[in-house]
């Protein structure tokens, strides 16, 4: 009977954390029972039992990051427990101590050399003479041209992570910065001073957070941004938005956002013309047929972005009626992977937060993300006439190894032309 393993439950997913057991040790459980609840880079998922039998054995509690195909849970039928391997007796406290999560406090003064002593992570990363590590980190290491023989694992077991891998590589490039005489003086080396005790506190990052950081970093290190910014005039597009609420609440349905009008109106300039509803691969540029647009949505774990499938064939209530029910389950962190995946174009709204104008960064791989910002009164000249119009600012990052500056600058006066003009938006 196998044991229950952390199974992959996104495209993206590396590792996940134990967020609850809904059993416990001794529970009996059935083949699809919800025996566990998983935190992934994207999502609260529901973990569902493989196979009849007994929990035995918790290997990894609740707040414990374990990579994917490790095991979490030792499930048999229930008449004895002694035959659970050696090798995953790892405790939840050396796990969480490994991946540098809180462990409920502070350690006693003499716990660190116990904890030191309890087990080897190099040794016990090693069957005969072979490293145990994930596939992601044997790859890392390629890459990297790290030797797998010098990675401590700090992974469950002692398995060698691709952080681990990433760690070993910038050791080794310190160590040869210093080898080489880039400094023969310590104190040209500027280390940022680390703030006195008390004066700070750690909070550790979720698994969005932590995902989120290093797909950003990625993101601005891998595609070349570029920015263009529009001034559009919305005085027109809240007029419409009024008249909508008021055929809306004539028939007892939900009120329609501005953002949703803004969803609709890039969805349908990306329909109109698809130059920017592209991906870098390499040695060539997908051109996505279905148009998919994120929402970015700031939930309490951190930044989330559902997708609206389809955008361009759907009415603005029914986005409307979407972008609600994604955004409370985001917050409830609820969304299923599936709500999360095959976005091509995102847009971030920062305007109920009274930000006029700012930049984002794009959401890997699609090729451009719309920042929004809030509409604001402002003069303008009507046939020599100083009239007070509503103008939003909105900026298109792009990644210009496939878009290009005119491009860009063609479906930013496209769109703007729609919003402007807010009926052709909806017809």
């Amino acid at each position: 009977m196998p044991d229950i393993i952390m199974p992959r439950l996104s495209d993206t997913m590396e590792d996940g954390v134990v967020s609850a057991w809904l059993k416990n040790v001794g529970d009996r459980i059935t083949r699809g029972e919800i025996v566990a609840e998983i935190e992934t880079d994207k999502a609260l998922m529901e973990l569902e039992a493989y196979d009849d039998g007994v929990l035995e054995k918790i290997l990894a509690e609740p707040g414990v990051r374990v990579p994917i195909g490790e095991p979490i849970a030792v499930v048999r039928d229930g008449t004895a427990s002694s035959d659970v391997p050696a090798a995953r007796e790892t405790t939840a406290a050396a796990t969480r101590s490994n991946d540098g999560l809180p462990d409920g406090g502070p350690a006693a003064p003499d716990s660190a050399p116990q904890r030191a002593s309890h087990r080897d992570p190099l040794a016990s990363a090693r069957r005969g003479d072979v490293v145990k590590a994930s596939p992601l980190a044997r790859k890392v290491a390629r890459e990297l041209g790290v030797d797998m023989d010098s990675v401590v694992g700090t992974g469950p077991g002692g398995r060698v992570t691709k952080r681990d891998v990433e760690a070993a590589h910038s050791a080794a490039e310190i160590a040869a910065s210093a080898d080489t005489g880039i400094s023969d003086d310590a104190s040209d080396i500027a280390v940022p001073e680390r703030p006195a005790s008390g004066e700070f506190e750690e909070v550790a990052l979720t698994t969005v957070q932590r995902v989120s950081a290093t797909r950003l970093t990625e993101s601005m290190r891998q595609a070349p941004h570029f920015y263009v910014t529009s001034a559009i005039d919305v005085t027109e597009l809240f007029a419409f938005r009024t008249r909508i609420n008021a055929a809306q609440d004539a028939v007892g349905e939900g009120k329609v956002s501005v953002n949703d009008l803004l969803v609709k109106a890039v969805a349908v300039a990306l329909r109109r013309d698809g130059s920017i509803n592209v991906s870098y691969a390499g040695d060539k540029l997908l051109r996505h047929n279905g148009i998919h647009i994120g929402v970015a949505v700031a939930t309490p774990a951190g930044l989330l972005v559902p997708v609206i499938r389809d955008a361009d064939r759907k009415r603005v209530s029914e986005i409307a009626t979407e972008t609600r029910d994604k955004a409370a389950r985001a917050r409830e962190r609820k969304l299923r992977a599936e709500d999360m995946t095959g976005g091509t174009f995102t847009i971030s709204n920062l305007g109920m937060f009274g930000i006029e104008q700012f930049t984002a960064v794009i959401n890997a791989p699609e090729s451009a993300i719309l920042a929004v910002g809030a509409a604001a009164d402002e003069l303008r000249l009507d046939n020599d006439e100083v009239v007070s119009r509503k103008i939003l600012r909105v900026t298109l990052s792009a990644d210009h190894r496939v878009v290009d500056g005119a491009v860009a600058a063609q479906f930013m006066a496209a769109l703007k032309d729609l919003i402007e003009n807010p009926l052709r938006i909806v017809t």
